[in-house]
Order: structure tokens, then C-alpha cells, then sequence
């Protein structure tokens, strides 16, 4: 499933390595995520090219992923993407990441198994590995660009279950918060998941960033509490908003970001 992600402003500066690219990057300032249709229509990064960053999941028949794997090996596979060197500097990725950064940030998830699994392992990207789910992310490809591989990959019909329910959060770990009110197939919540993540990233200053990535950016998704999620999607926290195109109402706030120590959610009421 797709998901549209709007910075709001330039994102801060990167620790090294891999090195930032210069001019590109400001103060994070709002920490907040607008749908396009909350947006002026004139905005100019819809006049830009627009990129889309692949995400495949693997779904065999006899051994699906349990859906909070899924999600959480999602919002790695985005922030290993976002890390690695490839994607910055003179890297490979770099263009094409600075191209979907400068505009609307989508994301779309897709599934594979079997031989479709194998033939998109063999084109450019990182497989992300959780407990038992496997997420690859590409490189940014134009939105109606798609390599072959991919493009034939079905989209809708991502649904996952969670044979039990998932443990206690992780010490240390950054927790993506999703909205208790909102129905999403598992593709689309891995779509947002990695859109958390990714504000995440953006919204934490260089020493979080460096201690995260060398942790191995251990985060973990859960439902918020349906009492405690008015008090989180007002905290000031890096909030997702869809924009709307599928399943969901534009303008949903769909995650809430929050990292220990540095951008933490409030108490349970």
C-alpha cells in the first residue's frame, strides 16, 4: 500500500559518516507531517519530479510474517536505506534520494514469494531482516518508473496477523506509536511505520542519531492506548498525517514517533 509523507522543513544535519549533502539541510522545527490536502495546491514540490520508494515484503503461503515483525523490520529497512553511504555524498543512491526527499515523500509496500522474491533480491537495494520477516527497500524510482520486477508485484492484499500479542517494549528502543483508531491493511501500516521512522531520523540531534544507528536502531511498533493517543498525537512529537489516498481519511494522524531520553511520550494516563 502507498503512503505520502510532506517534510515540513529541511532536515538537520546528518552525523558522519556518511556525509551530509551541503545546502540541503536545516534545523528540524515542527516535528509535524501534513497530507497534501491540508497543503496550499501551489506548493512547489509538487512541481518536481516525483519519486516513490519500493518496499517488498516477503509473504510465502506456508510462513507469513507475524504483522508487528513486518512493520518494525519496515522502519529499519527505511532507516538503513536513509543511512547508508550509497545514499549520500557522491553515492549511487544519492540523486535519487535527494530527488523523493524534495518532493512528496511516498512510500509503497509490496509483496513477493518465491521466485519473485528471489528476482527482487537481485536488483540494487537492502534486505532488512526481523524475527522472522524480511522487508527489502530500493532506491527511489520514478512513480511511473517502476522496474519491472517490481512493477508486476501485487500491492493490495497485504494482510498480516499477530499470532500473539507483541512484549514489552525494549529498553532503549525508539517506539512508533500507531492510532488504535485507524484499520490498515499491514502493508499500509508498514508504509506508515516507515514514515515514522523516517521523522523520527529527522527530528533527533546528531548524538541520538550516531547512538541509534550503532545500537542498530532498535525501535519497536504498538497500538497506542486508546486513552493515551489524544495526549501523544498533541505532544509535539514527530506525527505522521496521510494524505489520504488509500484506506484512510486525509489527514489521519496515523503514528507518533518518540526516542528515550530525547523526544519522549507522555505518561499513560
Amino acid at each position: 500500500m502507498d503512503a505520502i509523507l510532506t517534510r515540513p522543513h529541511p532536515r538537520p544535519q546528518d552525523p558522519p559518516p556518511p556525509a551530509p549533502r551541503s545546502g540541503r539541510r536545516g534545523r528540524w522545527q515542527t516535528c509535524r507531517v501534513s497530507s497534501n490536502d491540508t497543503e496550499p495546491r501551489t506548493d512547489p514540490r509538487d512541481e518536481k519530479p516525483q519519486f516513490v520508494l519500493p518496499l517488498v515484503v516477503r509473504i510465502e503461503k506456508d510462513a507469513p510474517p507475524a504483522r508487528t515483525d513486518a512493520l518494525e523490520t519496515a522502519a529499519r529497512a527505511v532507516l538503513r536505506l536513509l543511512t547508508d553511504e550509497r545514499a549520500h555524498g557522491e553515492g549511487e543512491w544519492a540523486r535519487a534520494v535527494a530527488d523523493w526527499e524534495d518532493a512528496r515523500i511516498r512510500k509503497v509496500v509490496r509483496r513477493a514469494r518465491g521466485a519473485e522474491w528471489r528476482r527482487a533480491g537481485g536488483l540494487p537495494g537492502i534486505t532488512e531482516t526481523g524475527a522472522a520477516a524480511e522487508v527489502r527497500v530500493f532506491p527511489p524510482v520514478p512513480l511511473d518508473g517502476w522496474p519491472k520486477e517490481l512493477a508486476k508485484l501485487q500491492v493490495s492484499g497485504t494482510d498480516l496477523d499477530d499470532p500473539a500479542e507483541p512484549g514489552p517494549v525494549p529498553d532503549g528502543a525508539a517506539v512508533l506509536w500507531m492510532n488504535p483508531g485507524l484499520a490498515m491493511s499491514a502493508g499500509k501500516a508498514m508504509a506508515q511505520a516507515g514514515h515514522g521512522a523516517q521523522l523520527l531520523w529527522w527530528a533527533l540531534d546528531g548524538a541520538a542519531r550516531t547512538a541509534w544507528r550503532e545500537a542498530g536502531f532498535p525501535l519497536a511498533v504498538r497500538t497506542a492506548p486508546e486513552a493515551d493517543w489524544p495526549a501523544l498525537a498533541a505532544s509535539g512529537l514527530p506525527v505522521v498525517r496521510d494524505a489520504g489516498f488509500t484506506e484512510i481519511a486525509p489527514g489521519s494522524a496515523t503514528v507518533v514517533s518518540a526516542y528515550p531520553g530525547v523526544l519522549a511520550a507522555p505518561g499513560p494516563r
